[in-house]
């Protein structure tokens, strides 16, 4: 319609310098407007084609998944643009949707299927508002937009992507695919496990004397890691879990590395529970059977880290009311200098009845600020700044350590193996 009308006002210019006769501009004005007309009454009539959405309901954070479109369309030839209305905060800006809006001609009595992809960066629920079409008429001299579809809610979870994947390993596979390093103690534990036949390397102390008697050859005993313990992944919420690395914050990051270590716990035959403190608070009790990976994302998917500070005593003291029961206990946050005093104090409370590991989270920045050249002013005090806090964090662990509290200062791909190799080092030792 503008080229045209361009062309048209083009005409006029002509005729006002008397090279066409005025006419001729008034008979391509009638003949505008009657094309136009009908062009606007055929596209007004034109049945609304009907589109389906295919989208998992719950989706893995940070992870790119496909979303298919089902137009139906029954009526003649027509040319539509279509664009999903995704959620507006998921992840366009690096092109993954970038073949979103797409223009298309469905052919007479058609089905046609489109995909494109999208990646949450946020976790929580969502919604998919429809699906806006923009029909083009015949001779393309309008465009009409219509919305259609159902709405669709889906729930973006902690990243659960990994976890199938270790669904066809046992529990010592799958720690090694995490990255944890395992130190084999052939025959030891707390739990009878099997008689065999003994083997080099074992210890006197694993020989049965009777069984021994009765089969006239050795026979060993063998143990297994004691089972039905009890592991409490304690998470901060607060503004420390608040720095992104990667595209996810610290909390995200937090969150992933809990399942994993959950999901390795409870195929060990461990009851798992979960307790978030500083922003808002989830309890989940200590549950065994992998059913409870279910529970753990239920009860954290949508769960964000606050600009709150976290009172760590107030909090430790409400975990020793709530968790009678010895448990190792885990918690993950980014301790900083300032914080050591409650943060010790909370411990010592806890190491009353429970056996407590802290994971201090390390931004990745850090290091590389200390591995960039210094080759001026800025550079150096970017530099000594870093050196400084750096020290003061590693200063503030070993008073932990000092207090016999396991400490753990990790960067964020880190921490999943080193939960879990934490985790198997203390079922191996028997300390819980």
């Amino acid at each position: 319609m503008v080229w045209a009308l361009v062309a048209w006002a083009a005409l006029g210019l002509a005729v006002s310098m008397g090279a066409v006769p005025a006419r001729h501009w008034l008979i391509a004005f009638a003949v505008l407007v009657v094309l136009g007309a009908i062009d606007l009454w055929r596209l007004m009539r034109a049945p609304t084609p009907e589109v389906a959405r295919a989208l998992p309901e719950a989706w893995p954070i940070g992870v790119t998944r496909d979303v298919e479109l089902r137009i139906e369309h029954y009526g003649r030839r027509q040319r539509v643009t279509v664009h999903d209305l995704h959620p507006g905060d998921w992840d366009i800006s690096e092109g993954v949707a970038r073949d979103m809006p797409r223009t298309l001609t469905l052919a007479a009595d058609s089905v046609s299927t489109l995909s494109y992809r999208l990646r949450p960066q946020v976790r929580g629920n969502f919604r998919f508002e429809g699906t806006q079409l923009r029909l083009h008429s015949g001779l393309r001299l309008w465009r009409q937009s219509r919305v259609v579809g159902v709405p669709q809610s889906v729930r973006v979870f902690p990243n659960f992507a990994p976890l199938a994947g270790f669904a066809l390993f046992s529990a010592e596979q799958a720690s090694r695919l995490v990255g944890a390093h395992i130190k084999r103690r052939r025959g030891e534990g707390t739990d009878f496990h099997q008689m065999r036949e003994y083997r080099v390397g074992d210890s006197m102390r694993q020989i049965d004397w009777k069984a021994t008697a009765r089969a006239r050859k050795l026979i060993s005993r063998e143990y297994q890691d004691e089972k039905n313990q009890q592991l409490l992944m304690v998470v901060d919420t607060g503004r420390r879990m608040l720095a992104h690395e990667g595209g996810l914050s610290h909390f995200d990051r937090a969150l992933d590395a809990t399942l994993v270590v959950s999901y390795i716990a409870l195929k060990r035959g461990d009851a798992v529970g979960l307790f978030t403190v500083g922003g808002e608070q989830r309890w989940v009790a200590p549950q065994r059977g992998m059913a409870a990976i279910d529970t753990l994302l239920r009860a954290s998917y949508d769960l964000q880290p606050t600009p709150v500070a976290t009172d760590y005593l107030a909090a430790s003291t409400e975990l020793a009311l709530r968790q009678r029961r010895r448990a190792l206990v885990m918690l993950v946050t980014n301790l900083r200098d300032e914080d050591i005093e409650d943060v010790l104090g909370s411990v010592r409370l806890l190491q009353r009845r429970h056996l407590v590991v802290v994971a201090s989270l390390r931004e990745r920045d850090l290091d590389e600020a200390l591995d960039q050249p210094v080759d001026d002013v800025r550079s150096a005090v970017r530099a000594a700044a870093a050196s400084r806090y750096i020290a003061q964090r590693a200063a503030a662990h070993e008073i932990l350590r000092n207090h016999r509290v396991t400490v753990l200062d990790v960067t964020c791909e880190q921490l999943p193996a080193a939960l879990v190799e934490q985790y198997l080092s203390i079922k191996r030792s028997g300390l819980l």
